[in-house]
């Protein structure tokens, strides 16, 4: 399941605080397996059933860094979209993402910097009610002016 809002970019000039974008995603095995691939990353507690049952969690999750890339789908995609440039993203991993779920990755604008394109983005993940993931995004706002 991937429930997008429109795709494309929103200019600097027409970024408002508190306006927000969305993408929705049911996370599946092969797109685990296929981020373990792409990252190298082959730890079992995300791909053999039999160790991670043994594990805190008891089961096979996702990836962190694949939940924290539907935020970084919504601010390439959306908001601000087409010509972000990423400057830094602080994130907070709170409960696990398993195989099945659907995530709702959400950001929102919280400052907007006119004169240097900055904007500040809070991101949100979350799993029906709960939130598995919460951080705060710094990127470079494509703009419709050369400077």
């Amino acid at each position: 399941m991937l429930d997008n809002q429109p795709r494309g970019t929103i200019c600097i000039e027409d970024l408002e605080m508190g306006m927000s974008r969305y993408l929705q995603k049911t996370v599946t095995d092969e797109d685990i397996e296929l981020f373990a691939k792409v990252s190298t990353d082959h730890n079992p507690v995300h791909l053999d059933d039999d160790y991670a049952n043994h594990t805190v969690f008891h089961g096979r999750i996702a990836h962190g860094m694949l939940t924290a890339g539907l935020v970084s789908a919504v601010i390439g995609e959306q908001l601000p979209g087409h010509g972000t440039i990423y400057m830094g993203q602080t994130l907070k991993f709170l409960a696990p993402v398993r195989p099945g779920d659907t995530v709702r990755a959400e950001v929102t604008v919280t400052a907007i910097d006119h004169k240097k394109r900055r904007v500040t983005l809070d991101c949100v993940c979350t799993v029906g009610d709960t939130k598995v993931l919460a951080g705060e995004a710094t990127v470079l706002a494509p703009s419709r002016k050369f400077d």
